[in-house]
């Protein structure tokens, strides 16, 4: 049985997902004028996702990338710095370290997290101790929803006194040992573009317990305009603040945050629960003592081509990607060192060539749940089936 792509309703990977709530909080900041980057919703906003990440405060801002930007400045990253970075991620992650005129280091990642591995950071540090060149920052991306085994890389961090920013882009509403993801490092990222767990269509917001690094912080995202009775500025800012109508947005979405994660969830075990029946089909795992939100649902395939699966679905009007390509196979950052889980075994790369990632929208109804199992199943089949052939022609 095949679906004809002309008649079925397109899947998307994660599209957004509104509560019906958004609109009164729009509508507010339209009648109440506060139509510019700053107003009662980008306070409320703050609040609530300080108040959800366990925090001192947050500073909203026009997305992630801004955020892990502005966390750098904070911290006193400049040209010729060096930033150790998981390398398993989108390049945003990267990107501001560029910004400042630092050198990203790419850390592989760890089987049982997928995330950044600590044996591999404590070889980067040992590393960087002899050259008398330790970071600046350490990045820890949380993949996929999955929070990263934030006591090891914690206490490597602090052993050099390194400070962590935790790019949470991906695991709002995550758990680790009891805290929130993006609550571990002296700063945390979040984001809220389109496709995220909840989104203001596009956005971020920086949080920290430093209240007077995110003071420092937003103000430099406002064009660093000093406290005068006139426009004066002492040194660079950015254009980087939020508007009060995405900031309204957001505040309805925090409301269903947790609603967010189980659906997202249910998604996952209905998948694995599913596909773990074919032969090579390997959902990622959980790190112990936590919750992943399940951002996207992600597995590796081993006995068929992922790419061919990828084409499969599309052929069928169904979204699904390859993992991110590792930064440190990325043409920008060719000259950039990599430090491997192993000699053995880079992860991140093997994670890259056999690694799916499903569609996963909290909107998705059981049908078309089951509609992308179903070409899973029936591509499985064929390939397999296809695989034997050749087998006995050989033969």
């Amino acid at each position: 049985m095949a679906f004809s792509s002309k008649t079925e309703k397109r899947i998307l990977l994660s599209p957004p997902h509104m509560s019906g709530k958004e609109q009164w909080y729009v509508n507010e900041a339209f009648q109440t004028n506060w139509i510019a980057p700053l107003g009662p919703h980008v306070d409320e906003f703050e609040r609530k996702a300080a108040a959800y990440a366990g925090t001192r405060g947050a500073v909203a801002v026009n997305s992630g990338t801004a955020a892990i930007h502005l966390a750098l400045i904070q911290l006193g990253v400049e040209k010729g710095d060096t930033v150790f970075c998981s390398t398993l991620t989108f390049i945003a992650s990267a990107n501001p370290i560029v910004y400042q005129g630092a050198e990203p280091v790419f850390i592989d990642s760890d089987e049982g997290s997928w995330n950044m591995s600590p044996q591999a950071l404590e070889k980067a540090f040992i590393q960087a101790k002899k050259e008398n060149r330790l970071p600046k920052a350490v990045i820890v991306v949380h993949l996929y929803g999955q929070n990263a085994r934030m006591d090891e890389l914690s206490a490597l961090c602090g052993h050099y006194q390194v400070p962590i920013i935790e790019d949470a882009a991906e695991s709002l509403g995550t758990e680790y040992k009891g805290r929130k993801s993006g609550s571990f490092g002296e700063f945390g990222i979040y984001s809220f573009n389109g496709n995220k767990i909840i989104t203001t269509s596009g956005g971020g917001m920086l949080i920290s317990n430093n209240l007077k690094k995110l003071d420092k912080a937003r103000n430099l995202a406002s064009q660093a305009r000093e406290p005068a009775p006139y426009y004066q500025h002492e040194k660079t800012g950015f254009n980087y603040r939020m508007s009060n109508i995405l900031a309204g947005i957001g505040i309805a979405q925090m409301d269903v945050l947790e609603e967010r994660v189980e659906a997202k969830r249910a998604l996952f075990v209905r998948y694995k629960e599913s596909l773990s029946r074919l032969e090579g089909f390997h959902f990622m795992p959980e790190v112990e003592e936590s919750r992943s939100n399940r951002w996207l649902t992600t597995l590796t395939v081993d006995q068929l081509s992922v790419s061919g699966l990828i084409r499969r679905l599309e052929e069928e009007n169904i979204e699904a990607r390859h993992v991110w390509k590792p930064l440190h196979r990325q043409p920008l950052f060719r000259h950039c060192r990599y430090i491997p889980h192993s000699e053995e075994d880079s992860v991140s790369d093997r994670l890259f060539k056999t690694g799916l990632c499903l569609p996963s929208g909290t909107s998705m109804t059981s049908q078309e749940q089951d509609r992308v199992i179903s070409v899973i199943e029936h591509y499985y089949k064929e390939q397999s089936l296809s695989s034997m052939w050749k087998k006995a022609v050989t033969k």
